[in-house]
């Protein structure tokens, strides 16, 4: 079964950092686009970023220059490296692993990751 576990969420004050993690497993991940996405109260969820099997980057416009996505395809885990946090940026933050074009969407989820951005 396929599985994906956020960790390294948390409270922090507006100007921290944070770097999230999602570690995979039941998948072949080297292969697999992946991507993080969040959620706020009263919001959709909104795509954040994400990563091709070839290492090629997308970021929302309002996280350029502040997060970074990578990824460690033998540790096969996914990151998100978060810098000069908002207090806007405060959400759920999710993992999704491979994409799929025919069916436009991603396969799997995770449960997600809360951070919470102070002033």
């Amino acid at each position: 079964q396929a599985r994906l576990v956020e960790s390294g969420g948390g409270s922090v004050q507006a100007g921290g950092s944070l770097k999230l993690s999602c570690a995979a497993s039941g998948f072949t991940f080297s292969i697999c686009r992946m991507g993080w996405y969040r959620q706020a109260p009263g919001k959709e969820r909104e795509l954040v970023s994400n990563i091709s099997t070839t290492g090629t980057t997308n970021y929302v416009e309002s996280v350029k220059g502040r997060f970074t996505i990578s990824r460690d395809n033998a540790k096969r885990t996914l990151y998100l490296q978060i810098n000069s946090l908002k207090t806007e940026d405060t959400a759920v933050y999710i993992c999704a692993a491979c994409w799929s074009r025919s069916l436009g969407r991603y396969n799997y989820w995770g449960q997600g990751t809360q951070v919470t951005v102070s002033s």
